[in-house]
């Protein structure tokens, strides 16, 4: 067996696991100061969510400089501080790799954004906008919504053109057809891998391969159309995904995880198998969209089973996957799958031993090892998550009252799992010293690693 597939692996949002200097923003000094907690955990491998320069408009995963760090979280000396300490203790160490989009504060964004004639206009996504009859007005090249809601075209008045953004408008959609534009990602990329970390989890990789341009069907007249079919694990990814393999991960004995919306089983082979496989596994996300997404109803649980077990049975044959319930983006698994009210413990404990004895890879988000639960917010305003409030402010633009919008909200933002880690009983769950970036859980002091 691969070693890459004998690991328990354990995620962390730098911004909420430990705050080593009082500012209210865990940091890479707060990682290290928990490096023997986790080892006494039994993790082997530590991910750790982006640390690189960024303007924070999605919690770093909008890149501004990828061979730098975020001031907030410290420096390139406390990386490898981290680094050496975490090989120290026998664990590995995997990065973030976002290569789908970067901010619109990058380099190369404000380069391509500058001229049309610049050398890096076609490192992005750029189109010319629809005309109406009477070329007053100027509209998006097509009726595609953003992930994060409203248009996934934002428009650029000094060259009169839209770029793509499947994302947040400061996530400008990188153009992967671009040869010059994918050799300057292998070269960042293997600079990383030459300073010795252990590979990456790889950002919204399924979706770098876009289909045609043309408008989605919109039977139910909607001004923007969920666009995932034009966008997402669309032909012809493989060999943008060979490419990347053979530049920079086939040159070193790493770890990689691909983030693999839309890949489903018939594709283990292509993306995880032992002869034509681009990554050592994915996270596949067929079994966490099974329920309304509103949140509020309950899953079915014989879907949920019946979607485990064909994972299961289809490892058996070629490829893996990772074992997860939560991640950065998801909301609290007790919460979520189990009854968090009156069998809490009993649910954490349930659910823990229903996917650590699957065949895979384990992922432990932090926080879930002491059942951490889902936030009760009173406010909108108490919200950091730019998806959430952008979602929100649709809802009450369409007429939803704000008592159901917020019942929504929280139970499906993502917040739900960005809260402070809960250390201890004192303030603030002992995450900090300070104010804490966002408002610790009302339960800090009842649900807490000692």
């Amino acid at each position: 067996m691969n070693w890459q597939r004998e690991l328990v692996a354990y995620q962390i949002y730098p911004r909420s696991f430990n705050d080593s200097n009082g500012d209210g923003i865990g940091d890479l000094q707060g990682i290290i100061e928990k490096l023997n907690y986790l080892k006494d955990l039994g993790i082997d491998l530590i991910w750790i969510s982006p640390i690189y320069k960024s303007p924070n408009d999605d919690n770093g995963y909008d890149i501004s400089d990828y061979k730098d760090i975020l001031e907030e979280f410290g420096t390139m000396k406390d990386f490898d501080n981290l680094l050496r300490e975490v090989h120290k203790r026998g664990m590995y160490l995997i990065m973030d790799l976002v290569i789908n989009h970067t901010s619109d504060e990058h380099p190369w964004f404000i380069e391509s954004r500058s001229s049309k004639d610049n050398p890096k206009r076609e490192w992005y996504i750029w189109k010319k906008g629809k005309q109406s009859i009477d070329d007053e007005d100027n509209f998006e090249p097509n009726n595609w919504a953003s992930i994060f809601g409203g248009s996934a075209w934002e428009y650029d008045s000094k060259s009169d053109e839209y770029y793509l953004h499947l994302f947040s408008k400061k996530m400008p959609d990188l153009n992967w057809e671009n040869k010059s534009l994918r050799n300057a990602l292998y070269e960042m990329i293997n600079w990383w891998l030459d300073k010795g970390i252990d590979g990456f989890r790889v950002d919204a990789i399924s979706h770098i391969k876009k289909c045609d341009y043309d408008d989605m069907p919109n039977p139910d007249n909607l001004k923007y159309v969920p666009s995932f079919n034009k966008q997402m694990k669309q032909p012809g990814i493989e060999l943008l995904l060979q490419d990347l393999k053979e530049h920079t991960f086939d040159k070193y004995n790493i770890f990689t995880i691909a983030e693999a919306s839309g890949v489903k089983i018939e594709d283990l082979e292509e993306w995880t198998g032992k002869e034509k496989g681009k990554f050592s596994m994915i996270f596949q996300f067929e079994h966490m969209h099974l329920w309304n997404m509103d949140g509020i109803e309950k899953f079915p649980l014989i879907n949920f089973k019946k979607t485990l077990s064909r994972w299961q049975n289809a490892i058996y044959k070629d490829g893996w996957i990772a074992l997860f319930l939560e991640n950065h983006d998801l909301t609290r698994s007790v919460s979520k799958l189990g009854d968090e009210r009156k069998y809490w413990k009993e649910s954490a404990k349930a659910l823990a031993l229903m996917y650590f004895m699957q065949m895979g890879t384990p992922f432990i988000y932090q926080g879930q090892e002491i059942g951490m639960t889902n936030v009760d917010y009173n406010s909108i305003d108490d919200f950091d998550d730019v998806a959430t409030k952008h979602s929100y402010k649709e809802r009450i633009e369409h007429g939803m009252p704000e008592e159901e919008s917020l019942a929504i909200v929280k139970a499906t933002t993502r917040d739900n799992s960005r809260t402070p880690m809960q250390w201890n009983n004192t303030d603030n769950g002992g995450f900090t010293t300070g104010t804490p970036w966002i408002k610790a859980n009302k339960n800090y002091k009842e649900i807490i690693v000692l």
